[in-house]
């Protein structure tokens, strides 16, 4: 008979899952289809993906390419990376044998980067306002966050914070460019600064660039850390098929790294999943396999629809500089939100105005820096943001919550 005294498990978590919450934008996602609120807080686009990857994932699909993919990725979609790649950025050859690594999203890819190159013990720099997952993957690998601050309004860089940011416990700093909330595009003389303090500091560069398309700057408006001296061989590049193409529920990502690199960060990413989808895969070499004018078109759509949703948010009362990349705007609440209160402001428009939007403490490490912030996004319909514009219409200092209309 089992002894009907024995005292039961007490519920134990790590230390380091104890030391983050879950994430914020998910759950502001969940509270928008609770309350049949527009969805302008998960970044992702309520319209189609091109034709194209669509048709070349179903081929696959119908031609049984249904078992595992070559863990690292299909060598196809490898090589299609890499010619597109050096088709988009002159001078940037990479080796797709020895320097890419296919994974699940992004997301996944950061993560199996810090895992394989990350010691415990060490700091990973990363600036804030900052994407919510950065700081949990760095814990995840034993290391510690070092934060730097990116400057409101216009989101700039202090030399002296940076430079005092480095030391011999630096491994590396995180970028992303186009930033991700700040919509943020880091010039020349910035991603130089950072070349000669990871060369002195013997630091590797994790730079996400998933919106590396989405951007209103023109030709040339981004710049491939990886391309610019001194980091050519100490960057890990990470991107994916989900903003670019609208097909953020894919899940393939990929990062592009030296040889030496890549063979840790495959066998980290071996163990964590094994390998993305493999029809997706060939969907992505349809991705890969775009004509330059898509990418024009990609940034002239999202020029008019950051420009629709500015205008809006404008005139509703909120503060904010237009991004120069993404496609998200930082907004300041004071006018609106007086008292500060970042989250239940937030709430207060997903459940009475009717619109989902991103409190701004989860962008920062102490809430209390994000309290008159809140996040938008615009990667939907025209139809969408106008009907979201509609609502916000309806706020005022003192609005009262009204039915979603």
């Amino acid at each position: 008979m089992p002894d009907q005294t024995a005292t039961p498990a007490r519920p134990r978590v790590s230390a380091k899952a104890a030391t983050f919450t879950e994430s914020v934008i998910r759950e502001m996602t969940r509270l928008a289809l609770a309350h049949d609120a527009v969805n302008l807080a998960q970044g992702f686009p309520d319209f189609a993906c091109p034709p194209q990857l669509k048709e070349a994932a179903k081929a696959a699909i119908d031609a049984d390419v249904n078992q595992y993919a070559i863990t690292w990725g299909a060598a196809e979609f490898r090589a299609a990376v890499a010619a597109k790649v050096a088709g988009t950025y002159p001078g940037w050859s990479v080796d797709p044998d020895t320097e890419i690594c296919v994974t699940c999203g992004s997301t996944e890819a950061m993560i199996a980067a810090m895992l394989a190159l990350v010691d415990p013990g060490d700091e990973v720099i990363m600036f804030e306002p900052f994407y919510e997952n950065y700081g949990p993957d760095a814990i995840l690998s034993g290391a510690r966050p070092k934060l730097v601050r990116l400057h409101a309004p216009d989101w700039t860089i202090d030399e002296a914070e940076l430079r005092a940011a480095f030391s011999d416990r630096t491994r590396a700093i995180v970028l992303n460019t186009p930033h991700n909330p700040t919509g943020k595009v880091l010039r020349r003389a910035e991603l130089d600064l950072v070349a000669e303090l990871c060369q002195r500091h013997d630091a590797l560069v994790f730079t996400d660039e998933i919106y590396e398309h989405i951007h209103y700057l023109g030709p040339g408006g981004h710049i491939p850390p990886a391309t610019v001296p001194g980091l050519e061989d100490r960057t890990v590049t990470i991107n994916a098929l989900s903003k670019t193409y609208a097909v953020t529920g894919w899940r393939v990502g990929w990062t592009i790294a030296p040889a030496a690199y890549t063979s840790a960060i495959r066998k980290v990413h071996d163990f964590l999943t094994v390998g993305a989808a493999a029809p997706l895969q060939a969907g992505g070499v349809a991705a890969m396999n775009l004509p330059q004018t898509y990418y024009v078109d990609l940034a002239r759509q999202y020029r008019e629809r950051r420009d629709l949703l500015c205008a809006a948010l404008a005139r509703t009362g909120f503060t904010f500089r237009e991004p120069d990349g993404a496609y998200y705007v930082m907004c300041d609440t004071r006018a609106l939100d007086p008292a500060g209160d970042d989250v239940a402001f937030a709430r207060r428009l997903a459940t009475g105005i009717g619109v989902a939007t991103v409190p701004g403490s989860s962008f920062f490490a102490d809430p209390a820096d994000g309290r008159h912030i809140i996040r938008f996004g615009f990667p939907k319909k025209l139809t969408t943001l106008e009907a979201a514009a509609r609502r916000l219409a309806r706020l005022t200092p003192a609005a009262t919550p009204a039915t979603p209309g």
